[in-house]
């Protein structure tokens, strides 16, 4: 569809997605006077407890999609494993933002690959990995340790297997399903880090500052701000999240994680993974900036004016996992920490359960 006119409060918004994400989006947009309709194929999704309205169906349920599409004023998705084709069906009844273009481009890691080494931003060395036999010429391109990773749906280290000097790389193979599957040399760095920006309909991007992550087992752990990281490095992270977006015409908000390696002269910067969407590392916003990343996901979707991401805390955001949730109690009595639940109604090892942040005086960065 043209790019429609700007949303008005009262307007809806639907949601592709009922996790925690789909949770704090309809939040966010409730503060800014607008209803959101969530569709998830799951009766269970904690995002259904703060919405106005909810359709429980299969993504490829054209019937019930078309409905959707009725329903609201614009269509966004908070998480990337939405089918393509789904979104291409309700860009034809609906505005969508992010649009297809977007979302194509981060659910295929070979893709994703592609696009930001195309730019000419540096990527780890990778190649194709199609049938078992590719696994040998990969590995002469990448070197070991290399990192073997499906090339879609895979998420918090799910469908990855690390080859190291030695392993049998069939053995890495099986581990992914023996699927279509990408061969990363593995990258020695520093630290971690995430570049956050919005992007609006008329090409506006604002930026929250660049957030330093630790993983656990593959899960986002912690994020803090400011990162420990040279100003001018965070300036060219922002940069390179900023060009990406441009390429794929994103509007909404784009996270991009980023390796901090050692160079020769400086820190090097080398992207990791693109997440077309708010994501977990810039929780802390909601605690720790005027506009959080969810409002200004609303915002910049909606067409509006995008918010001010200043920090006016430093802060550390920690995720609570499976049974850590159960620290609610103790965490409500700690000053400075903000707590958020999500909602679910079961607790699992390695699920994402909630987080907390806690803040204090803004010191640097």
């Amino acid at each position: 569809m043209s790019d429609p006119t700007p949303l008005r409060p009262g307007m809806i918004v639907g949601i592709l997605g009922g996790g925690q994400l789909g949770r704090m989006l309809a939040m966010a947009a409730a503060e800014l006077g607008l209803s959101c309709h969530i569709y998830c194929p799951d009766p269970k999704s904690p995002a259904f407890a703060v919405a106005a309205a909810r359709t429980i169906a299969p993504y490829d349920d054209e019937s019930a999609l078309a409905a959707f599409a009725g329903s609201v004023d614009l269509v966004t998705f908070e998480f990337e494993n939405i089918p393509v084709d789904t979104l291409r069906f309700l860009e034809g009844r609906v505005a969508v933002f992010p649009g297809s273009g977007s979302l194509e481009s981060a659910q295929d890691r070979l893709a994703e690959k592609r696009l930001v080494s195309g730019l000419g931003i540096p990527v780890a060395p990778f190649a194709e990995v199609s049938k078992q036999a590719d696994i040998y010429s990969a590995l002469a391109r990448t070197g070991r340790p290399a990192i073997l990773k499906t090339r879609r749906l895979g998420y918090d280290g799910k469908g990855q297997a690390l080859i190291r000097a030695g392993d049998d790389p069939v053995a890495a193979w099986r581990a992914v399903g023996e699927t279509a599957a990408i061969l990363e040399a593995h990258i020695q760095f520093e630290r971690e880090v995430s570049a956050i920006i919005a992007r609006g309909r008329d090409g506006a991007i604002r930026a929250f500052d660049v957030t330093e992550n630790i993983h656990e087992g593959g899960i986002l752990a912690t994020s803090t701000v400011p990162a420990a990281i040279p100003d001018e490095i965070a300036t060219e992270a922002v940069s390179i999240a900023a060009r990406i977006a441009e390429a794929v015409g994103h509007v909404g908000v784009l996270a991009v994680e980023m390796f901090v390696t050692a160079g020769s002269t400086r820190p090097r910067l080398v992207v990791n993974e693109i997440a077309p969407r708010v994501h977990n590392s810039g929780h802390w916003t909601s605690d720790a900036a005027l506009c959080c990343q969810f409002e200004q996901h609303i915002r910049a979707i909606a067409g509006w004016p995008l918010g001010d991401p200043s920090r006016h805390s430093d802060a550390v955001m920690t995720n609570l996992i499976g049974q850590a949730v159960e620290r609610w109690p103790s965490l409500l009595s700690e000053p400075d920490v903000g707590l958020h639940l999500y909602g679910k109604s079961e607790t699992l090892p390695g699920r994402k359960m909630g987080h907390f942040t806690r803040i204090s005086p803004r010191k640097g960065g």
